[in-house]
C-alpha cells in the first residue's frame, strides 16, 4: 500500500497484476472508531433482498476488454451498503452543495441523498448549502426533508442555487466544524471535485470525523473513468429538438442550411451522440477534430457539394470546436478557471454567409440555433432520473460506511467508489481514431478533414 500522509493514495496489489485503487476511510486516520449495525437489516423495503450487503472484497474492473495474457489490471471498490456503519443515524448532520453550471438531474441527486439518508438510515438532519461553495462561509443554508424535496426532481436547475469559484478551503472547513456537520455531499464537475478533494484533505489534516462524498456532474460527459455523467442522456435527447428544428428550416427553402451549436467546451460527446441519434445531420464539428474552411476538402467545398446533392444541409457544431480559426483569441477565464470561448456557431454562420455571397455561385439561407441554456435547464429524463438516484444512494451508502474522499460513479455498468485524483487528473475526450467517431462519419458521410492543404490555419504541416 502506498501512502504519503494527507495525500495518501491507497493501492492494494494482488496476484496476476491485480491493483485496487482504493478510497480513503475514516479509520485510516481516526483510531478505534466504533461501528454500528446497518439499519437496513430491519428495513422493510430490503427484506426481499437475498443479500443485503456488498462483500468487502467486491471490486469492479476498470477495463473489461482484455487479451488472454492480460494482467487483471486496475479495480475500484464496489459501491453499496455495508454490514457495519460508522455513524449513528441520530448523530448524523449532513449537508449538500451544488456547484458549477446547471445540468439535468441535479435536483434528483439532491432529493435522493435526502430520501436515502432518511428512509434507508433514519437520518433526520440534512441541510442544503445555498449557492455553491461560498454558501459555506456566508452561512446560507436551508433545511432539507423528504417533504421539502418530494417533487423537486420534476424541476430543472438546482433548488440550492449554484455558483462558480468562491472556494476558500479553510473557511469552508471552519464552517463544517462550527455547524458540527459530519457528512458532506458535493455535486459538481472536475473543478468542483478538486475543491472537494481539498476539503477532504483539510478535514483529514484536522483529524475530523467527517465523510466527504462527491457526485460527479458535467453535461459534457468529459469526466474520466466513469461510463457517463448524469444529465448526458437528457442533453442528447433534448438536442434532438434543436436539430429537428434546424432540419425543418433547412428543408423549407432552396439551399437551406440549419446550424446548431451544442455544448462541448473541450469534448464533443453531446454533438457526436446527438448527430448519431438524429440521422438528419450532414456535418458534425467537435473540439477533438480540427477542420479547415477553404481549399480542397475544406468545409466550404463540402457545404457546396452537399447543397448541390440534397438542396439543404444541417451542421452541428460543439461550442469548443474551431476556436483556433476564430480571429480574436480570448485569454480570459470564468470563475471556475475555464477559458472563455468565442461563439463559434455565430462566427461560423457569418463566415459561411460571407463566403457564398462572394462566390455568387448559389444563394443560401442559413438559420442558426443555439439551444445551450434550454438544454441545461430542463428536468432529467427517465434514464437520468434512475441513474441520478443510484449515484446518490451509492454516495450515501459509502459515507455511512465511513468511506471518504471519493466520488460515486458507474464503471462498466457497476456502481463504484473512485478516488478524487482519478476524476480530476484529466478530461475525457472523443477519440477520433475510435469506432464511435467512425460510425458518426459514416452516418453523416462528411470528410474527416485529416489531410488539409499545406499551411492551412489550425493545422501543423507534416
Amino acid at each position: 500500500m502506498a501512502s504519503n500522509g494527507v495525500d495518501e493514495i491507497k493501492l492494494v496489489e494482488g496476484p496476476a497484476g491485480y491493483v485496487l485503487e482504493d478510497v480513503p476511510h475514516l479509520s485510516d486516520y481516526i483510531l478505534d472508531l466504533p461501528t454500528y449495525p446497518n439499519p437496513l437489516q430491519s428495513n422493510a423495503a430490503y427484506s426481499v433482498v437475498r443479500q443485503y450487503f456488498v462483500d468487502e472484497d467486491d471490486t469492479v474492473q476498470e477495463k473489461i476488454v482484455v487479451h488472454k495474457d492480460s494482467p487483471r489490471g486496475t479495480h475500484f471498490r464496489r459501491a453499496g451498503p455495508r454490514q457495519k456503519v460508522y455513524f449513528k443515524p441520530s448523530d448524523v448532520r449532513a449537508c449538500i452543495v451544488t456547484c458549477g453550471g446547471l445540468c439535468p438531474g441535479l435536483n434528483t441527486v439532491i432529493r435522493e441523498i435526502v430520501c436515502g439518508l432518511h428512509f434507508m438510515y433514519g437520518v433526520t438532519e440534512v441541510i442544503g448549502v445555498d449557492c455553491g461553495f461560498c454558501g459555506f462561509y456566508s452561512k446560507n443554508t436551508v433545511a432539507l426533508t423528504p417533504k421539502t424535496v418530494s417533487d423537486i426532481h420534476k424541476r430543472g436547475g438546482t433548488i440550492l442555487g449554484t455558483s462558480r469559484g468562491g472556494h476558500d478551503t479553510s473557511k469552508i472547513v471552519d464552517n463544517i466544524q462550527d455547524r458540527e456537520i459530519n457528512q458532506v455531499y458535493i455535486i459538481g464537475g472536475d473543478g468542483t471535485q478538486k475543491g472537494a478533494s481539498a476539503i477532504y484533505k483539510e478535514i483529514r489534516r484536522r483529524g475530523l470525523k467527517v465523510a466527504v462524498a462527491g457526485i460527479p456532474k458535467t453535461i459534457d460527459n468529459d469526466i474520466p473513468v466513469i461510463d457517463k455523467s448524469f444529465g448526458f442522456d437528457t442533453a442528447v435527447e433534448e438536442a434532438q429538438r434543436a436539430i429537428n428544428a434546424a432540419h425543418v428550416e433547412a428543408t423549407s427553402v432552396e439551399n437551406g442550411i440549419g446550424m446548431v451549436k451544442l455544448m462541448g467546451r473541450y469534448s464533443g460527446f453531446i454533438a457526436m451522440y446527438a448527430t448519431l441519434a438524429s440521422r438528419d445531420v450532414d456535418c458534425c464539428l467537435i473540439p477533438e477534430s480540427p477542420f479547415y474552411l477553404e481549399g480542397k476538402g475544406g468545409l466550404y467545398e463540402f457545404i457546396a457539394k452537399r447543397l448541390r446533392e440534397n438542396g439543404h444541409m444541417v451542421i452541428v457544431i460543439a461550442e469548443g470546436a474551431g476556436q483556433d480559426l476564430v480571429a480574436e483569441s480570448i485569454d480570459q477565464q470564468d470563475a471556475s478557471g475555464n477559458k472563455l470561448l468565442k461563439d463559434v456557431g455565430l462566427w461560423m454562420s457569418l463566415k459561411i454567409k460571407e463566403h457564398f455571397a462572394k462566390q455568387s455561385v448559389m444563394d443560401i439561407t442559413l438559420k442558426y440555433i443555439d439551444p445551450t441554456y434550454m438544454i441545461r435547464a430542463i428536468p432529467a429524463n427517465a434514464s437520468d432520473n434512475v441513474y441520478s438516484t443510484l449515484l446518490a444512494q451509492s454516495a450515501v451508502h459509502g459515507a455511512m460506511a465511513g468511506y471518504t474522499g471519493f466520488v460515486s460513479g458507474l464503471v462498466n455498468g457497476r456502481h463504484t467508489y473512485i478516488p478524487f485524483n482519478r476524476i480530476t487528473e484529466r478530461q475525457n475526450k472523443v477519440v477520433i481514431t475510435d469506432r464511435m467517431w467512425a460510425r458518426m462519419l459514416s452516418s453523416t458521410n462528411q470528410p474527416s478533414f485529416m489531410n488539409p492543404p499545406k499551411g492551412t490555419k489550425g493545422f501543423t504541416d507534416q
